[in-house]
């Protein structure tokens, strides 16, 4: 049976941390179904040329549209709520925004989707959502309820008839790859302060990871796909400045956290290279 796989990322350009993987699936045949839960109306906007506050959720759709279309991923999906902002700002209280969302309902919308697309593997954010974003935490945090009741017949019956997933996986973002990273670029001569925010802000879960995916053979499509979010990735960004063969390493794997089935990594022990080798049957 050909793999079927859901991602559920909260903006525009979240997807890049598993953009390998959904292109390599796609690539195999695979159906690869992207939702994403809100248009990221309140990110930055790196060229006033590009969106205005009043246009930027639209201008960024498009952008993952174009993203998508270069990773090979045919199906989007929006859950239509309104980007939170960071931690703390006044956009946390809108009433539209996905970290004021009633958890009941939030959960049964992604119960439904689990239903209808009928994955046998899910990817979201873990718990602390990388750094934070009210938004990362609470898709993390419903989609792993989703995942938990869209089998359940008793549970959300208005959601569609029950469907178990087998594997539910977090994407990390390994703190000892990001401290190698900056080293390297030091190595260079290059100013690696940039570096400086992901490994202050993100969360420490290297422990935890159970998978490394060698997504090399992606590159191309990861670094084009990438380059489509031009409201947030401006010229002047870091990542310009690097010299493509270290890109090229950098961005030829991506790290997972199998939670479902339950999965402890061994110690010192090498990593699962496929998503499926940890799954039950």
């Amino acid at each position: 049976m050909t793999t079927s796989l859901l991602a559920v990322f909260a903006h525009p350009d979240d997807e890049f941390g598993v953009s390998g993987v959904m292109a390599q699936y796609a690539a195999n045949g695979s159906r690869v179904v992207l939702a994403c839960v809100t248009r990221g109306e309140v990110g930055e906007i790196s060229d006033p040329s590009l969106a205005t506050l009043e246009t930027l959720g639209t201008v960024r759709e498009a952008e993952l549209r174009a993203a998508c279309d270069v990773l090979g991923i045919s199906e989007l999906r929006f859950l239509g709520y309104r980007d939170s902002g960071m931690e703390g700002t006044p956009e946390n209280d809108d009433p539209r925004c996905f970290h004021q969302a009633d958890p009941e309902a939030a959960t049964e919308q992604l119960v439904g989707l689990i239903r209808d697309v009928k994955p046998q593997i899910v990817l979201t954010f873990e718990p602390y959502g990388g750094y934070g974003h009210p938004d990362h935490i609470a898709t993390s945090r419903y989609t792993t309820a989703a995942f938990d009741a869209a089998g359940k017949a008793d549970a959300y019956p208005n959601a569609g008839p029950s469907w178990q997933p087998q594997g539910l996986f977090y994407v990390a973002l390994p703190h000892a790859m990001l401290v190698g990273f900056r080293a390297q670029l030091e190595a260079l001569g290059m100013d690696a302060a940039p570096m400086d925010h992901f490994i202050d802000n993100y969360h420490i879960i290297d422990d935890q990871i159970t998978h490394k995916i060698d997504v090399s053979a992606q590159f191309e499509a990861r670094w084009t796909a990438f380059q489509c979010h031009r409201t947030q990735i401006g010229p002047d960004n870091f990542f310009y400045k690097v010299p493509t063969e270290l890109l090229h390493e950098a961005f030829s794997h991506e790290y997972y956290i199998q939670v479902h089935p339950p999965l402890t990594p061994t110690p010192d022990g090498p990593l699962l290279d496929d998503l499926l080798a940890g799954l039950d049957g």
